[in-house]
């Protein structure tokens, strides 16, 4: 690693999931071009999560690889902890070294409230939330031992904002939910050691949009450099959500009022009773809207 440039990748491995298209393959060649060898995984599931063909990541890899970008294939599964700790093993190793996760792999699943499956659940949950923190466990203690890591996790917009859900997304909303509680943990527990973690909340028309081409808007790459970023040395804060989408990049986080002792004085509403709770709702009830 450069360490006399923090934009620098060369001589560090990263590992990026979904990776054979759409925002994985976006941050993958952009981050192998910069000097990175970049492990590209993927299972080749459909635009539903479901089944698997290793001929599509190795497609993809080996386009880049005649380019003479440093990519490698992996397409094993990785939703369960021990798949999880056998990918990242491997990756240690192989080159001896991972400094940065890049966990994009996902889907999309529409299913409204009365018809939820707990299958279809718990495989959402498997994927968005489980995997990324069974890599994170995977690679912690390498790179505690580095001083140095780099994790970005993946959540939505979907998620996070009510104006921006979409019925049907309970499952989805969940995971991409859990993530950022994820990045805030490990975000404290990393920074002592080096290891920096934060989440990126990305827009861009990809196979989950129906999108198999090069999109005429919102494109894979304009969300890159975010990414990249994140996993850079010039990255050192944590627990950041970037939104990234058409070349714009905001990042956000929940803080704490100003003279909040937590938890026994709120600065907030008092009310000792619910008819007291209900003939103050206006004022305990304020959206907080983000400054530009």
């Amino acid at each position: 690693m450069d360490r006399h440039d923090p934009l620098s990748f060369t001589g560090q491995v990263g590992l990026v999931t979904g990776a054979a298209g759409g925002l994985g393959l976006a941050y993958s060649r952009l981050l192998a071009r910069r000097g990175a060898q970049v492990v590209m995984h993927d299972v080749g599931a459909g635009v539903d999560g479901r089944g698997g063909d290793p001929r599509r990541i190795a497609g993809v890899v080996a386009d880049l690889a005649a380019q003479g970008l440093a990519v490698h294939p992996a397409h094993g599964p990785i939703d369960t902890r021990t798949h999880c700790r056998s990918l990242v093993a491997d990756v240690l190793q192989r080159f001896g070294r991972l400094d940065f996760i890049i966990h994009n792999a996902g889907w999309v699943e529409y299913q409204p409230i009365d018809a939820l499956e707990e299958d279809r659940f718990d495989a959402m949950m498997a994927i968005a939330a489980k995997a990324p923190l069974w890599l994170a466990q995977a690679a912690w203690t390498s790179m505690q031992d580095a001083r140095y890591g780099r994790i970005v996790l993946t959540t939505s917009d979907r998620a996070l904002y009510p104006q921006y859900v979409q019925k049907g997304l309970a499952a989805y909303a969940a995971a991409k939910l859990a993530a950022v509680g994820i990045v805030n943990v490990l975000a404290a527990e990393g920074a002592p050691h080096g290891i920096v973690v934060n989440a990126v909340s990305p827009v861009a028309k990809t196979r989950m949009w129906g999108v198999e081409s090069e999109p005429d808007e919102l494109h894979p790459d304009a969300v890159a450099p975010g990414v990249a970023f994140l996993v850079s040395a010039a990255c050192v804060d944590g627990g950041w959500i970037l939104r990234a989408s058409n070349g714009q990049f905001h990042a956000t986080r929940s803080e704490e009022a100003e003279g909040v002792t937590y938890p026994r004085d709120l600065r907030a509403v008092q009310a000792a009773s619910v008819e007291e709770v209900a003939a103050q709702w206006a004022r305990v009830a304020q959206a907080a809207v983000e400054l530009r």
